[in-house]
């Protein structure tokens, strides 16, 4: 299990995630789901993940070599806006699903993930999409101003209690701590260490 959390406010996003996956009880060990990239004084993008590891690592990877090919190709790199970066990685993130889905069944349930995306491309405003399964998303926005992913349930409540767009990031930080320290008290499948970005 996982859980991550996207937060918009006033001054930026903030992004944390846990970096616990587990195969099993027997079988637990330590993953990045926090990523970046950045053109300096254009754009920075975070991705997070959640679900099933195989194809988070894969879409993480197509994104990856897209955006080191050079091939003029459109990737994270280049495109003209964030709503165009949430769709082609949602693009990405349905065609993986399908093509590592078993041979011949629709049934892909086992394979799922889902990606909260979020940054800013110069000339817009910072942005942040929650990517789901079949590669449609929405976007954050005054009544969803936080995305999260994996086990929320624990975590929800002291955001929903605490949140404020005003919120400064020392603030905002502590919250977000306070909502991972319920999950990862609750969930033996979310653990530590925790990855932090903070875009202003």
């Amino acid at each position: 299990m996982t859980y991550c959390v996207g937060m918009r406010l006033d001054r930026g996003l903030v992004f944390m995630s846990d970096t616990r996956t587990n195969a099993g009880i027997d079988n637990v060990s330590v993953h990045k789901k926090l990523f970046r990239w950045d053109v300096p004084r254009e754009r920075v993008l975070t991705v997070m993940t959640a679900g099933n590891l195989a194809t988070t690592q894969t879409v993480i990877n197509l994104i990856e070599e897209q955006a080191l090919s050079g091939d003029g190709s459109q990737s994270v790199l280049n495109a003209p806006s964030m709503f165009r970066v949430a769709r082609l990685i949602g693009k990405i993130l349905r065609e993986t699903i399908h093509e590592i889905g078993p041979e011949g069944s629709e049934e892909s349930s086992a394979f799922r993930a889902s990606i909260v995306v979020g940054g800013q491309i110069r000339g817009e405003p910072p942005r942040m999409f929650m990517i789901y399964p079949e590669g449609n998303f929405v976007e954050s926005g005054p009544d969803t101003p936080y995305f999260q992913l994996g086990d929320a349930k624990y975590g929800k409540p002291i955001l929903a209690r605490a949140y404020r767009p005003d919120l400064s990031f020392e603030h905002a930080i502590k919250l977000l701590i306070v909502s991972f320290d319920s999950t990862i008290k609750s969930n033996l499948s979310v653990g530590l260490p925790l990855d932090l970005g903070v875009y202003e």
